[in-house]
């Protein structure tokens, strides 16, 4: 007879990268059109006003954010291509230095006399591998996808803007200047929680602390963002 065996299987998030870039978009574009309709709301009168600066700031900020996304990550690929072309040329040039580079990289791992050596000479007898192994293990390089760029921008572009609707979307209603702020703040608060908490849980962060931190530093540049306007207004009307 033969026993049922439950294989052991590992589940690993393997979406790192568009978690990333959804993080790096959705964060900005909560706090920063969040604290530019808190800071105007205390310098203007209109709801209007603050959701026509909204929207521009949200269109350029997803722009730029997005492009510094793509830029990243076109920097990324260029410089693991640039270290594969040095690493490529220094297993020729640099032969037993490199030899001796990989065969350390094993004995790190364990391996010590004859195994040590097979395994050696099964990665230095193919240079493509050799390469791919030494990109790995000494440079602790991944080959990025060419692709991965545009990815990026889109992603967080995209982020920015669905982050930024959040916080502007109450001055859209009919509601008093004050009463959209409040529901802003709200809406916002409650959004940089639930976010914070998904980010710990992709992230692997502590859920809570996460999500605490995150609505934190939200609130925090909006309120300096509605004080500093306040001050500056302030100071405008009185001259």
């Amino acid at each position: 007879m033969y026993k049922a065996v439950n294989m052991h299987k590992e589940a690993h998030f393997t979406g790192s990268e568009t978690v990333r870039d959804i993080v790096i978009g959705m964060s900005d574009g909560l706090t920063v059109p969040f604290a530019l309709a808190a800071g105007l709301s205390g310098a203007v009168a209109s709801g209007h006003v603050v959701l026509i600066a909204g929207i521009a700031e949200m269109a350029a900020g997803s722009i730029a954010m997005g492009l510094g996304g793509y830029l990243a990550a076109r920097s990324e690929h260029e410089s693991y291509v640039a270290e594969r072309a040095r690493e490529t040329q220094e297993i020729v040039e640099k032969r037993d230095m490199e030899i001796q580079e990989v065969r350390e990289v094993f004995q790190n791992y364990g391996l010590e006399g004859a195994p040590l050596e097979a395994a050696t000479q099964a990665i230095i007898s193919r240079p493509d591998t050799w390469v791919d192994f030494m990109m790995k293990e000494e440079l602790g390089m991944d080959e990025p996808d060419p692709k991965r760029a545009l990815t990026s921008a889109f992603t967080i572009g995209l982020a920015y803007i669905a982050g930024g609707v959040i916080p502007l979307a109450p001055y859209a209603l009919k509601l008093t200047l004050n009463q959209a702020l409040m529901v802003s703040v709200v809406l916002t608060l409650i959004a940089l929680f639930v976010f914070g908490a998904l980010k710990g849980r992709f992230t692997g962060s502590p859920v809570w602390r996460s999500a605490l931190q995150t609505m934190f530093v939200g609130a925090a540049a909006s309120g300096a963002a509605f004080l500093i306007a306040r001050a500056v207004s302030g100071i405008g009307g009185a001259g």
